[in-house]
């Protein structure tokens, strides 16, 4: 069968290009698509495409307050059919957030049905659910029928939408907005409508305000959910001067309003006999209350908050989540600054004004420019709404002009009427009418041919020529144009005041206090603890401070090494001669009742490490560390912490060499002692002593046989003490050191007469 030769060839359509620069140049049209027409909202009325659709669909479907509920089903029906080609499930969760009271400051639809809850939970199928318009909802639109704004097609062309909502409702900081467009996102939080209205009546005053200024009246952000936002008045006062920052927000802990409207703010509810629990009545924005409420649960059942004991939702319509506390001797204050560290019941909220301005330009504004666009946008919506009602009143004048000389020529223009057979260019001729006042005397009623309708004509003439009158001057004056918008917010300002329930502020503003370094130490009831480590590394920790000397029971073949006080909240610093460093915590060693347990099942020690210290870590302490080389530094104790069971190497080792001695160096001290096994003493200054975070160290004493003995810090001034031998425990002390006062690295000299032969600086 021949080819039909009028079909054209396909490869005609072929482009021959490169493929970059086609694939370039179609994702560019999908990045602007995306910026424009989804993702970022219109500086002028705050919303996207697909919510501005939805809400002039329900205007078309007359769905005002004052109306019957109509199902969701018919609102998200017409909604893709005629405004917005896109799936049913996005537009139906669009509309659903536009009727949550805990999604939306100032909700513009009224859900009735199962629209979701702060828990989580989604909304029913929009084949149950019912909707309607809010006042709210009405206000930002407003106008739309007063020629104030222009209307587009619609995807197919056989339908029109409004370009913009002309209403006087500051949508974009009253209900904020979230989206991701191609390389650009914005973050809008909600703000309280009066202090909106109260900056840019401000700002309309004196449109050279400083940025400072417009914070005084304008607070930060007023969340749906309340909570505190407990950044500086400094920092949010630069995210708004900016367009960028990040707004930090707290639950609120309080059992509720006094009769004043007041918050209680402790959130401490007392049981008797002095116990207490927790109650929090409001939590951060976007935060789910049920995920909250697992993540709380986890904390406990992993044992991660040792100070918390349960947790219960006692939520109905209003949030109340208690925590109750494991013994009522807890601090409440650090119970809630542990929650706020490991929950979300302290989160962020990104700060991104990025918005479309009029010409359809995305940019980054901070608030006073912000505010100045909206107030430039407005005002031409005024003189828009001005000039339709202008030309609207200058159509009615000339019809009523005309119906009046009708009436006072009443008699020729019936007569015209009756003998005429085209009576319309006779009267415009003999009566210098225009052809739309015969045309409307011609289609007038008899019934209005009455004497008293020519006195309302004229009455109504003069209404229309002073409403054109001040309505020109309107349009001629930007003075006027300022105070009519002014009066406008003005009485928008009252359905929306700090007296009334919507318009009071939920989210209040209150700088934390500083927060308290968070450790689980801070958790641990503090108890004096005796802690006993054995020579075959069997350890345990015995209530209250003992004598160190005792008789302590170890296994057969064992005996003492370590005995030291401490309290409950302090760690151990277990350090081995292979120069890894072990941490424990005194709440955790078992009890002297027995032998303790091996030091070995709780850390990972390795098999032919030995231990060669034991001590209290102190913070911001330094530790002296030497190995029997003679080589040694100085390290920060911060350094020695180790956060799992297989420590932390903090000194080098090799074949030969061993960490041998390891003492925290007292503040007051200034130098080093450096005893070798060959029987020479080196004191040199504490400067000279590198402080290091892990490493060999530095040579501390040069030997040509043996190795290092002892080291000790001393102060000069103080001089050398050392244990005599015998009974007696008598001291003896030099205090002239001058002569082994040397530089770091030497061999030194014999020590004092009477030094002890072991070479010990301490017994």
């Amino acid at each position: 069968m021949a080819s039909d030769l009028s079909e054209p060839d396909p490869f005609d359509a072929i482009v021959d290009a490169p493929f970059d620069a086609a694939l370039s140049q179609r994702y560019l049209v999908y990045a602007l698509s995306t910026i424009t027409a989804r993702s970022l909202p219109d500086l002028r009325d705050g919303l996207k495409p697909v919510h501005r659709r939805l809400l002039w669909a329900m205007r078309q479907l007359k769905l005002d307050p004052a109306q019957a509920f109509k199902k969701s089903a018919r609102v998200v029906g017409d909604v893709i059919g005629k405004y917005h080609p896109h799936g049913d499930a996005s537009v139906y969760d669009a509309m659903v957030r536009l009727a949550q009271d805990f999604a939306l400051r100032y909700p513009l639809v009224e859900g009735q049905g199962n629209f979701g809850n702060i828990d989580g939970d989604g909304a029913a199928a929009y084949r149950y659910t019912e909707a309607r318009l809010t006042k709210t909802a009405m206000q930002l639109m407003a106008g739309l029928d007063e020629g104030t704004v222009n209307f587009i097609p619609t995807y197919n062309g056989e339908e029109e939408e409004p370009e913009i909502f002309p209403g006087l409702f500051p949508n974009l900081l009253a209900n904020g907005a979230t989206g991701i467009a191609v390389g650009m996102a914005t973050s809008i939080p909600s703000h309280n409508v009066a202090e909106i209205v109260d900056a840019t009546l401000m700002l309309i005053d004196n449109p050279q305000a400083e940025h400072e200024q417009l914070m005084q009246v304008f607070h930060g952000p007023d969340f749906p959910t309340g909570g505190i936002v407990v950044d500086t008045p400094a920092a949010i006062s630069h995210a708004y001067a900016t367009g960028k920052g990040a707004i930090r927000v707290r639950a609120r802990f309080s059992t509720g309003r006094d009769e004043n409207g007041e918050w209680e703010t402790t959130g401490i509810e007392r049981l008797g006999s002095g116990q207490w629990q927790l109650v929090i009545s409001e939590i951060p924005y976007m935060v789910q209350k049920g995920k909250l409420i697992e993540q709380l649960a986890a904390l406990i059942a992993d044992k991660k908050l040792p100070i918390l004991d349960d947790v219960r939702d006692e939520s109905d319509e209003q949030i109340r989540i208690v925590l109750v506390p494991k013994s009522r001797n807890i601090d409440p204050d650090l119970l809630k600054e542990s929650v706020f560290k490991l929950t979300e019941l302290e989160s962020r909220f990104s700060l991104n004004l990025n918005v479309l301005d009029a010409t359809r330009t995305p940019g980054v504004l901070g608030l006073k420019p912000l505010l100045l666009q909206w107030v430039v946008s407005q005002i031409d919506i005024l003189q828009r709404r001005s000039q339709h009602r202008l030309d609207k009143i200058a159509s009615r004048l000339e019809l009523v002009e005309g119906y009046i000389i009708a009436y006072l020529n009443l008699d020729r223009i019936i007569e015209i009427i009756r003998t005429e057979d085209e009576p319309k260019p006779v009267m415009m001729a003999e009566f210098n009418l225009t052809e739309r006042q015969a045309e409307a005397i011609l289609n007038m009623r008899l019934r209005s041919l009455r004497k008293l309708e020519e006195m309302e004509l004229r009455g109504e003439r003069d209404e229309l020529l002073k409403e054109q009158e001040e309505l020109q001057k309107l349009l001629e004056s930007p003075a006027l144009q300022r105070t009519r918008l002014k009066r406008d917010l003005r009485a928008l300002r009252k359905d929306y005041a700090e007296t009334t329930a919507l318009g009071r502020r939920r989210t209040t503003l209150e700088e934390a206090a500083p927060t308290r370094e968070f450790n689980m130490d801070a958790m641990i009831e503090k108890e004096p603890v005796t802690v006993i480590l054995s020579a075959r590394g069997w350890i345990r920790g015995a209530k209250g401070h003992v004598a160190l000397d005792q008789d302590w029971k170890f296994k057969e073949g064992d005996g003492p090494a370590f005995a030291l006080h401490a309290q409950t909240t302090d760690k151990l610093l277990i350090a081995c001669d292979n120069g890894r460093f072990y941490t424990l915590g005194c709440d955790k060693l078992p009890g002297a009742r027995g032998f303790g347990e091996p030091v070995r099942s709780m850390v990972d020690i390795d098999s032919n490490a030995h231990i060669v210290s034991l001590l209290i870590y102190r913070p911001k302490a330094q530790v002296l560390l030497a190995a029997n080389t003679g080589r040694g530094f100085a390290v920060e104790s911060e350094e020695l912490l180790a956060e799992t069971r297989k420590g932390r190497a903090v000194m080098t080792t090799k074949e030969g060499v061993r960490l041998m001695v390891v003492r925290e160096i007292p503040e007051s001290h200034d130098h080093v002692a450096v005893m070798g096994e060959n029987r020479r003493l080196v004191i040199f200054s504490l400067t000279e002593l590198p402080v290091l975070s892990k490493g060999q160290g530095v040579t501390l004493q040069r030997y040509r046989d043996g190795g290092l003995s002892d080291i000790i810090t001393l102060r000069l001034e103080d001089g050398l003490s050392w244990t005599m031998g015998g009974e007696t425990g008598r001291t003896r002390s030099e205090k002239d050191l001058r002569q082994w006062k040397v530089a770091r690295g030497a061999a030194g000299s014999f020590p004092p007469q009477g030094f002890p032969r072991d070479n010990k600086f301490q017994p």
